[in-house]
């Protein structure tokens, strides 16, 4: 079954609102046997929106319209798709008494024009909306195709879909159409380019298909199977993850949702080991991503944003004079300071990041981009040299997932 979203907003268009709707809803339609072939945004103007309307029920079987539900004249998205697919509008007596109660139980009277968000099908059904006013509706065609229209405000889009839409669609699509599941291999330590090289025979399968794209700092695979149920559609997904995983070994470090972040700290939790981390260039980056992960705290301990030099000899412990030396940018500043700050808080682990996050301050033998990351550990400390390209922020991240990944690898081959 072919499906198609319409995001409607003229604030979508302009930029003035970024559309998470759209992506949320596509990844859950391939688990119902609906494949999404194409996505739309239009602006709240009814000719455009019509163009569009018919443009995707000639090419789909389900169209999603999410947004122009409100109560004033540039919401018009219900009325638009009843002209489109030839139904009549009519009040529902249970959503006008919901958004009465609505303003009441606010202290708030009710303006005359929201009684324009209870106007539904004829032909089709109403989905109520306890989160706000704007209820969706399900428009039915007469040649058997289905539009649901959807409220833009993700507080009540997402409980909609949810509570309302999917167990329609299960109902209405039922076993017809089989299912399609993907899963996400995360990749780190290698770029695009190297790990379609590594997997390139593999890409030409057709079920389960194998697609590459670029993240930051990061390389996703992504499986997609179709079969007649999960169960069947699981299998052939464990068994092409299985055949990527034994070409590129523990550089694949997480599926789906699962961040570097979140494998490294279960990773520290998990071996009773405690972490302590010196930034300079990314200020903080690492630990705070360290720190956005439920439990981080079992097992790390301090994190300094040594970004003066002053800074890395008071607060972590660098001689003044390996800075004179060999300046902040150097392999003996970054192995200093991450024994240094391991020494100083008596942790297991220490990670430290040096370097040149730019746009200014690099030179001919320190470009921009340069940066020294180093772990320090009973059995040593090992340093890494890396040369990253991008802007301010690009480097920051690179860097920060380069220590992370360095950090996992590291907990992954400990004894």
């Amino acid at each position: 079954m072919r499906a198609e979203i319409v995001s409607v907003g003229t604030e979508l268009l302009l930029g003035q609102i970024v559309d998470t709707n759209a992506p949320y809803l596509s990844k859950l339609l391939p688990e119902l046997g609906i494949t999404l072939h194409h996505r739309s945004t239009v602006g709240d103007n009814e000719a455009r929106l019509i163009d569009t309307l018919k443009l995707a029920l000639s090419r789909s079987d389900i169209v999603f319209t999410i947004g122009g539900l409100g109560p004033t004249q540039d919401d018009i998205t219900k009325e638009t798709v009843a002209k489109v697919v030839g139904d009549e509008m009519v009040l529902d007596e249970d959503s006008a008494c919901s958004i009465r109660d609505f303003f009441a139980s606010r202290g708030i009277e009710m303006p005359e024009s929201n009684i324009k968000q209870a106007m539904g099908p004829a032909r089709g059904k109403i989905l109520p909306n306890p989160m706000g006013t704007a209820p969706g509706a399900i428009f039915e065609t007469q040649d058997d195709k289905i539009v649901v229209v959807l409220p833009g405000p993700p507080k009540e889009f997402i409980p909609m879909v949810g509570e309302r839409v999917l167990p329609y669609l299960r109902e209405h699509v039922g076993k017809q159409s089989g299912i399609i599941k993907s899963r996400i291999l995360r990749i780190a330590g290698l770029g695009e380019s190297s790990v379609e090289d590594k997997v390139k025979h593999l890409l030409k399968s057709l079920n389960p298909t194998v697609a590459p794209y670029a993240s930051p700092g990061e390389v996703h695979l992504r499986i997609t199977a179709s079969a007649v149920n999960s169960d069947e559609a699981s299998v052939l997904i464990d068994e092409m993850d299985r055949k990527i995983v034994d070409i590129l070994g523990d550089r694949v470090f997480g599926r789906d949702d699962e961040t570097l972040e979140q494998v490294v700290v279960e990773s520290l939790v998990r071996r009773g080991l405690t972490l302590s981390l010196a930034e300079s260039c990314t200020g903080g980056l690492v630990a705070n991503r360290i720190t956005d992960i439920p439990g981080s705290s079992a097992a790390f301990m301090v994190g300094v944003v040594s970004y003066a030099n002053q800074a890395k000899v008071d607060f972590v412990g660098v001689d003044e004079q390996l800075l004179i030396d060999n300046g902040a940018v150097s392999e003996p500043v970054a192995r200093a300071m991450a024994e240094g700050i391991r020494r100083r808080s008596k942790t297991d682990v220490a990670l430290s990041i040096t370097g040149i996050a730019g746009p200014s301050g690099g030179t001919p033998e320190k470009p921009v981009g340069l940066v020294y990351m180093a772990l320090a550990s009973d059995m040593g400390t090992n340093v890494e040299k890396h040369q990253f390209i991008g802007s301010r922020s690009d480097i920051k991240c690179r860097s920060s997932q380069s220590a992370l990944d360095m950090l996992r690898l590291f907990l992954l081959n400990r004894p």
